[in-house]
């Protein structure tokens, strides 16, 4: 499947900036599954500074924000080719050993009610998909999808206490919980193809476990389905933190409101 996206940042400040550095996460990776035909990146008020992959594999730009703007819009565009593997990504690879990603973060650590949800799951699923495709039930069972219930800096435990979250929450909600099962698990920020509509308010989030025998498998919790070739991946990580798309430091302002506008189209392939 090809797939067309636009992804529109926009920031504005209620002061002007003296000086400001931003780090994107926001070139979709050319991994199994899926394929980068085009990809540009145009700023309006900043400049690219440099370009580097990160210890996950993900490209991270840096850009520099032009002193005294009260405005910076960043706008990615582009077509990626994607397959249908199940969800499955296959053997690990990149710079983090894979043990890292059985340690518990700030915001994956379960408190006592996630260990309860936990300690709920079958214990006679021997399969380990299964025991995560019951995770995944189990998480959107307890936390119902709701947008604006928790920001960024929420943790796991929190959204679990108070039963809402969006798809960042069941994210991290899964990690925990696999991790304390002893299964690798990792954070994967992209880009989602809806069947309703093209025009979309944020990017989305899902999480990945690592299976033996299969590698990398990823689970949507939010959508309670494996990726298919409607999902794109852009950066991983630990947790929301080391994926988020982006990033950075600011001097001279007071506050910022920031829009985002995503669109995900389905495209003919070139022969």
């Amino acid at each position: 499947m090809r797939l067309s996206i636009k992804h529109t940042t926009r920031y504005k400040f209620d002061a002007p900036v003296t000086h400001a550095l931003q780090r994107l996460r926001l070139t979709p990776k050319s991994t199994q599954g899926q394929q980068i035909a085009d990809w540009t990146m145009q700023y309006e008020n900043a400049a690219a500074e440099l370009e580097y992959e990160d210890q996950h594999f993900n490209t991270v730009t840096l850009i520099s924000i032009e002193p005294g703007v009260r405005e910076v819009v960043i706008v990615c565009e582009g077509t990626v080719d994607t397959e249908d593997n199940a969800g499955v990504i296959g053997k690990h690879s990149g710079h983090m050993p894979l043990w890292s990603f059985l340690a518990q973060t700030e915001l994956t650590r379960p408190g006592p009610k996630m260990k309860a949800m936990i300690a709920q799951l079958s214990k006679d699923e021997d399969d380990p998909v299964s025991r995560l495709h019951a995770l995944s039930a189990a998480i959107r069972e307890n936390v119902e999808y709701k947008t604006g219930a928790t920001g960024p800096n929420t943790t796991a435990e929190e959204s679990v206490v108070g039963g809402e979250g969006v798809c960042q929450d069941h994210a991290h909600i899964f990690l925990g919980a696999a991790r304390a099962m002893d299964i690798p698990a990792r954070y994967v920020s992209g880009y989602l193809m809806m069947n309703d509509r093209i025009d979309q308010e944020a990017t989305h989030a899902w999480a990945e476990a690592h299976v033996e025998g299969l590698g990398w498998v990823g689970f949507d919790i939010s959508n309670g389905i494996s990726p298919d070739p409607r999902y794109v991946r852009v950066a991983t990580g630990r947790d929301y933190r080391d994926a988020a798309p982006i990033t950075g430091i600011s001097y001279g302002t007071v506050r910022e409101d920031l829009f985002v506008d995503v669109s995900v189209e389905q495209q003919q392939s070139e022969q």
